[in-house]
């Protein structure tokens, strides 16, 4: 059986670092926010979907969204996967 949980990833510290790293640094955040959320464990993988990466750099490296709607999908014997919520 599948979990899933929709939430909003605030990517405020993306913008506390310098300018040509806040893109990166927007994935790291979601990254992060998925593992305390979901209680990922050691053995399970988080897999990013490409639209989420192309969201993140819709607008360049120095100008990543200020928040971003994501839904995070658990399923047995695969990694967690993180897309773009559909609106």
């Amino acid at each position: 059986m599948a979990e899933t949980k929709e939430m909003v990833v605030p990517l405020r510290a993306a913008w506390a670092v310098p300018r040509t790293q806040r893109a990166a640094r927007a994935i790291k955040e979601i990254r992060k926010h998925v593992n305390r959320h979901m209680k990922v464990t050691e053995d399970e993988e988080l897999w990013i979907d490409e639209a989420v990466n192309h969201a993140i750099w819709k607008r360049g490296i120095q100008k990543p969204p200020r928040k971003i709607r994501i839904v995070a999908t658990r399923e047995e014997g695969f990694p967690i996967e993180i897309k773009l919520v559909e609106e």
